[in-house]
């Protein structure tokens, strides 16, 4: 038998995705090890293959693509990269007198009247970024040569300053990057080894900030990626993995880990890409729906993102860490508010929640681990929506007297208040911090998420999103029994995807057909030769072209698909100029159709569509489910702690109702069912809570 796995590592722990020829999903997890991420990596496969009675090897061989396997694998060790400062030190070679696009960005500062306010810091300090005499016009026309003098001193002067990576971004190296091409030469020939990206490669955009930006991070990226994945293959190789290793990426897809090197930047946020695509799958064949809200709600994070029609939504302005990504990424949103994020008060009796949380080491003060400070999985503690005896299916015992000391201490005597208060305010706090994040992307965008269905994921997420469903008037919540582990479940199950892109700008009343159809013929030829290398069979093979259109005189661009590979002809295009408008008024409730339009960016998404599993659902029961007892709970609505029914997932068959409030367990997720809904069992085993909904 071969099977599918998927390991994302998260902040706090490192989740474990294994499904079966038959479509039998198993979830496992294990504290991450900040210090070596690839040690809770091994940690959590051994521990599936001790569930299965299989040796080590057997399993890594069973799931190797030689045998008809997938073994896929997402990590923060990016992201935290660029938030914690640890990424590669970098220099930058640019045109000469533009030092300082890193420095004054779009604008630079918060407030750009404040005259007093200083520029936040750039990616690359100043001293370490040179200029070099060159010039290319915007039509491609060479102004002045490249001086080669100035790169090489400016290699010498890197060298100095001990760097790991050089970026190279040049002024309209989109249009022609014969100088780009040049500098790689001479870097290759002055340095070898010497880890580079060229802008032009890593994202050929038009605006040169976000471009200088996206190279300046992906070069910063490289050793550190290229030393982490090489070091993984290394442990993969002696507990007898063999094949292709598949890097989770940004986009909400996977590829090679020789892609993933080549292009580090897509590894940022890849494991929150990955949640809206396991969301999406389980909704669909669940539900039969397509429009999506989906959370995860994991040790130190809550990830938001938004499903239209199936489509989930991409943007390219995206920062982490404060800086700008510049590329195309799922356009999720993230907020520091997980099960360990602590809670503090201000000098003024201000409660806050996060963003500083205590991860994995030393975690909540519950974990017994040396944490001090008060957490949200502190508080569900004290709330009694936690069993100490269960975290983890019971593998990881939590201590609630450290739980209250810490609230005691750090929240209830500042404030004033009980501990069970105390603890229900953290547990209040930071719903309403979960919600607004979730009107960030809904409402303010023109989305009513009364006409979502919400799916909730992240160990941490089931025991609080039913009162945030219920704040924004969400109607239905599913919480797949995978919720521990939804973004592992989304990479076991993505696709093999890759995007290619250039810049190139035409308009609708004198459209370049010839250009236009040549650069996407080009694209289209690196999609065919992503699938060889990939080996995606042809009929799994898929393209999505798309544009980045815009009225005359406009600042931003929206992404426009077009309905055909390729604009041959003033149908096609009358119909793209068609969508264009239709896409205006839907964004942004007008339109201009009278009005030309401008098309300045160009990507292929190539798609290798994987084989559809077909999950098996159980034989369906009616009535209500028997619980397996009582805890007390706290309940404000009803009083405070209150004796409440306590399920175990285990016992929960498709079909089975359970009346608020209640309780259910399951080994990775804890679910809070609250007065005034309903919970049901669904066809594939998952749990639908209705909300303002009483069971009958």
């Amino acid at each position: 038998m071969s099977y599918r796995l998927c390991i994302d590592i998260g902040g706090t722990f490192t989740d474990l995705v294994v499904a079966d020829q038959k479509g039998k999903v198993d979830i496992f997890k294990s504290p991450t090890t900040p210090g070596n991420y690839t040690d809770a990596f091994i940690e959590t496969v051994k521990m599936a293959a001790d569930q299965y009675h299989l040796p080590l090897k057997e399993l890594m061989a069973q799931c190797s693509t030689i045998e008809g396997g997938y073994f896929g694998h997402g990590s923060t060790v990016s992201t935290n990269a660029i938030i914690e400062g640890k990424a590669a030190k970098t220099g930058l070679i640019c045109t000469g007198g533009f030092r300082d696009i890193l420095l004054a960005r779009e604008g630079g500062k918060e407030n750009p009247y404040n005259w007093q306010m200083e520029y936040p810091e750039p990616y690359i300090p100043r001293y370490l970024t040179f200029g070099v005499g060159e010039r290319i016009n915007a039509e491609g026309g060479i102004e002045e040569k490249l001086n080669e003098d100035d790169v090489r001193q400016a290699i010498r002067q890197l060298k100095e300053y001990n760097v790991r990576a050089i970026a190279v971004a040049l002024l309209w190296s989109i249009v022609n990057p014969v100088h780009e091409l040049k500098i790689a030469e001479i870097i290759q020939k002055e340095w070898p080894g010497i880890s580079y990206s060229l802008s032009h490669q890593v994202n050929p955009c038009i605006r040169e900030y976000r471009r200088f930006s996206s190279t300046a991070i992906d070069a910063s990226l490289k050793p550190l990626v290229g030393s982490y994945v090489a070091q993984l293959e290394k442990r993969l190789e002696a507990i007898g993995y063999k094949g292709q290793l598949s890097l989770l990426t940004s986009s909400g897809g996977v590829v090679s880990a020789e892609e993933f090197v080549r292009k580090p930047i897509f590894s940022v946020d890849c494991g929150p890409a990955l949640a809206p695509s396991a969301g999406r799958l389980i909704a669909e064949t669940d539900l039969g729906i397509d429009n999506i809200i989906t959370t995860d709600m994991g040790g130190t994070s809550f990830d938001v993102a938004c499903i239209t029609s199936g489509e989930i939504a991409v943007s390219r302005e995206t920062e982490v860490g404060g800086f700008m990504l510049g590329i195309n990424k799922v356009d999720s949103k993230s907020i520091g508010a997980g099960g360990g994020s602590i809670a503090w008060v201000d000098s003024g009796g201000l409660l806050h929640i996060g963003p500083r949380s205590a991860g994995a080491v030393p975690g909540p003060a519950c974990y017994n681990k040396g944490g001090k400070e008060p957490t949200i999985t502190d508080a569900n503690v004290v709330l009694g929506y936690l069993d100490p005896s269960y975290f983890l299916g019971g593998g990881m015992k939590l201590d609630k007297k450290l739980a209250v000391k810490a609230i005691e201490e750090k929240v209830a005597g500042p404030l004033k208040l009980s501990v069970e208060e105390a603890a229900y305010a953290m547990w209040g706090a930071v719903n309403a911090s979960m919600s607004n994040v979730i009107q960030d992307i809904t409402i303010w965008r023109g989305i009513d998420p009364r006409e979502y269905t919400m799916v909730s994921g992240g160990g941490a997420g089931g025991m609080h999103i039913a009162a945030i469903a219920e704040e924004l008037g969400v109607k239905k919540v599913l919480i797949p029994r995978v919720a521990g582990a939804l973004s592992a479940f989304g990479g076991a199950f993505a696709d093999i995807t890759c995007e290619f892109s250039l810049s190139k700008f035409t308009e609708s009343g004198s459209f370049d057909f010839e250009g236009i159809n040549s650069a996407l013929d080009g694209l289209k030829k690196q999609a065919e030769e992503f699938f060889e290398h990939m080996r995606v069979p042809k009929k799994q093979r898929k393209l999505q072209v798309y544009t980045e259109a815009r009225y005359p005189f406009q600042v931003w661009e929206l992404s426009v698909p077009l309905r055909s590979t390729g604009i041959s002809n003033q149908k096609q295009l009358d119909a793209l100029v068609s969508d264009f408008h239709k896409l205006h008024r839907k964004v942004f409730s007008v339109s201009a159709d009278d009005q030309p339009v401008e098309f300045v960016y160009w990507r292929i998404k190539a798609i290798g569509k994987l084989q559809k599993t077909d999950f098996p659902a159980a034989r369906a029961v009616s009535g209500a489910a028997k619980s397996s007892g009582t805890r007390d709970a706290y309940f404000r609505g009803l009083g405070g702690m209150v004796g409440t029914p306590v399920y175990k997932g285990i016992d929960l068959k498709p079909g089975h109702r359970i009346p608020a409030p209640a309780i259910i367990e399951e080994p990775t997720t804890t679910i809070l069912v609250i007065p005034g809904c309903k919970a049901s069992i669904t066809k594939h085993g998952n749990y639908l809570i209705e909300i303002g909904q009483k069971a009958r």
